[in-house]
């Protein structure tokens, strides 16, 4: 009896690398330009996001001062006069709401107390 095989003949072709069905595609390398620019989108983005940040921490720290009742009513008049108030009858409000307040002296959003909901730019 003869057992031999023809293996060949049963085993399917080999068919190659995946590289011989699909051809690659190889990306555009960056040219130091765009590399720069890119990283000076994520610079800005990254800034303006601790801005955000601070802004939303500053305004935390207010609307805290505006809700001590202890320094006075807050209805009618700027922070800044209630702080005074609060200094002058001595009831020791905190300084550095004060300077926060002066610091941005020329924001509305940290002069006058908002009801509702405080919307934040974006």
């Amino acid at each position: 009896m003869d057992y031999s095989f023809k293996l060949e003949s049963k085993m399917p072709k080999k068919r190659g690398l995946i590289t011989d069905t699909y051809k690659m595609v190889r990306k555009e390398k960056k040219t130091k330009q765009e590399e720069d620019e890119e990283k000076a989108k994520e610079e800005v983005a990254r800034n303006l996001e601790i801005e955000r940040k601070q802004l939303e921490s500053n305004l935390e720290v207010l609307k805290q001062f505006d809700l001590f009742w202890e320094y006075g009513p807050c209805i009618g008049i700027t922070r800044l006069q209630r702080w005074e108030r609060a200094d002058i009858l001595g009831l020791k409000p905190p300084v550095h709401v004060r300077d926060l307040i002066l610091k941005h002296k020329d924001d509305p959003l940290y002069l006058q107390r908002r009801a509702g909901r405080l919307y934040l730019p974006r």
